[in-house]
């Protein structure tokens, strides 16, 4: 296979960064955020970040130019402190998809980019991306821009198999053709109450584009090999969202049918960059790969295979949580401030206190409960 039969779902190659760069510029929407940003006459505006974008070729080259210190300007808005661990069995030089729970849209990756720079990786990670969150013209261009591809949404049973086989197969491409890493989270979506699993279904998506037929338990372990997949472990001390996913609890538990809407992600976007994080830790476990090769295939059945590959991951992820006091006092039923602080915070008619209290108290519960099942 080749880049050009991914065209599709692609972050953009060389070469592309400047036309794509130019229609950003263009856009009206995007245009009035910069406006916000840039307080200057449209003209002189974009003349400045046409002379900043001189020399960036390559999604990474906008990376580091334009994301880099954007993310570190939110690591010390954003929180109280931060911090990453990559063992030293991770080869620097090598690629790896980093498989991890899922804790915000948008900065998961973000801040596993400028922590593996920090520890002396050559490259950042492309980003699987769902189009759901793709609402406008620009967005989908920034984040192709930023090393995003895409995860089609809302698609038939039989589109949705031919897509996942088509998004598998180019994630086998980058890592091991564009050598490029990868950043996928352990589910689709965030695990309202932080109860962090890895679905089966991912690991079947990644074992569809492997170089073997992927049909025998043997086949399966090869193509999750080809991966070269590690365990993420994300921790943030405070949730900037808790508030809006009880909200979302107490919705659907009220309203029939009720879906978020197109406003309602955005705001979870804008909040879960924005809001406060306390402490973040970030936590790599080594590459299955070693584990995988302890299997073995004639005594494992197929339909237990992927069950298996799941836990693994999930008890390297667990062991590895930053635990913080707020995680206690959820646990142990302690009265907490900052717990009660955000119930005040939801916004929704005949806010139910007790419930949305519980919610949010599971949210802050369940790692360290996970983290004491995976250490024991």
């Amino acid at each position: 296979m080749q880049l050009s039969d991914f065209d599709d779902i692609r972050p953009y190659a060389k070469g592309e960064m400047r036309e794509a760069f130019e229609s950003l510029l263009a856009d009206r929407r995007f245009d009035k955020i910069l406006s916000g940003v840039i307080p200057l006459p449209k003209g002189m505006r974009n003349w400045l970040l046409r002379k900043f974008f001189v020399g960036i070729n390559t999604p990474l080259d906008f990376q580091k130019r334009y994301m880099r210190p954007l993310v570190y300007y939110l690591l010390h808005k954003a929180t109280t402190g931060y911090s990453w661990e990559f063992p030293k069995s991770l080869d620097r030089k090598n690629n790896y998809t980093f498989m991890s729970n899922h804790r915000d849209i948008v900065l998961d990756s973000a801040f596993l980019d400028v922590f593996l720079l920090k520890a002396g990786f050559s490259t950042t990670v492309e980003i699987a991306i769902g189009d759901n969150l793709l609402i406008y013209p620009w967005i989908k261009t920034l984040v192709r821009m930023n090393k995003s591809f895409t995860v089609n949404r809302g698609l038939t049973p039989k589109e949705m198999l031919k897509s996942s086989i088509h998004m598998s197969q180019y994630m086998h491409f980058a890592i091991n053709e564009k050598h490029e890493n990868i950043w996928i989270a352990q589910r689709e979506g965030r695990a309202k109450d932080s109860d962090d699993r890895t679905q089966e279904s991912v690991l079947k998506m990644l074992n569809m584009g492997g170089p073997t037929a992927g049909k025998t338990v043997a086949d399966i372990i090869a193509n999750l090999r080809h991966m070269n997949i590690v365990p993420l472990a994300i921790s943030y001390e405070y949730d900037p969202c808790d508030y809006l996913k009880a909200k979302e609890f107490q919705c659907k538990r009220d309203v029939p049918g009720w879906k978020k809407s197109k406003q309602d992600d955005l705001d979870n976007m804008k909040i879960g960059i924005w809001g406060k994080k306390g402490h973040v830790h970030y936590q790599a476990a080594d590459c299955i790969n070693g584990w995988l090769d302890t299997l073995d295939p004639t005594m494992i059945e197929k339909a237990d295979i992927f069950r298996i590959v799941a836990e693994h991951i999930d008890h390297e992820i667990h062991k590895n949580y930053r635990i913080y006091d707020i995680n206690r006092d959820a646990v142990a039923g302690k009265p907490n401030k900052y717990i009660e602080s955000r119930v005040k915070m939801v916004d929704v008619e005949n806010p139910d206190e007790a419930f949305l209290r519980e919610k949010i108290t599971t949210m802050y519960a369940n790692p360290l409960k996970n983290y004491e099942n995976a250490i024991k």
